[in-house]
């Protein structure tokens, strides 16, 4: 595990996943189709609901302010700050390990008590996953 910090909040846009696992690839695909792809860096927020449910939402770069009124999306503000995650290589091809190191992650001390575990895209093949510790 490696501690990072995120220097400035990060405003994007997002769209909800109908369900969890199932609906995160439609709400992903969603997303990459809105204009501006190659500008933007894409993100999954996830957080446990008041009914044990996940709460999924693929995320985005949000590029202006109107972009979420032009497109129908909601917003969704990445905190700065400190977080703690491991880097995933070639997470498609064992997509299990996303889960898994969640909940690694979840075992560590000091998670801010109203964070969420993030998800930075890098490119189609890795994926960094974090958790929010407290300020």
């Amino acid at each position: 595990m490696e501690k990072k910090k995120i220097e400035n909040d990060i405003r994007t846009i997002c769209i909800k996943a109908v369900s969890f696992p199932g609906g995160v690839k439609e709400a992903h695909e969603k997303l990459h189709a809105l204009p501006g792809e190659e500008k933007r860096r894409f993100f999954g927020i996830s957080w446990m609901g008041k009914n044990n449910e996940i709460i999924y939402y693929a995320a985005a770069d949000e590029l202006s302010a109107e972009e979420s009124i032009t497109y129908g999306c909601e917003t969704f503000t990445i905190k700065k700050g400190d977080y703690c995650g491991i880097m995933l290589k070639d997470w498609c091809k064992t997509p299990e390990l996303v889960g898994i190191t969640f909940q690694e992650l979840l075992k560590e001390p000091g998670l801010d008590p109203n964070g969420y575990c993030l998800e930075i895209y890098h490119g189609d093949t890795d994926m960094e996953c974090l958790v929010k510790l407290k300020s």
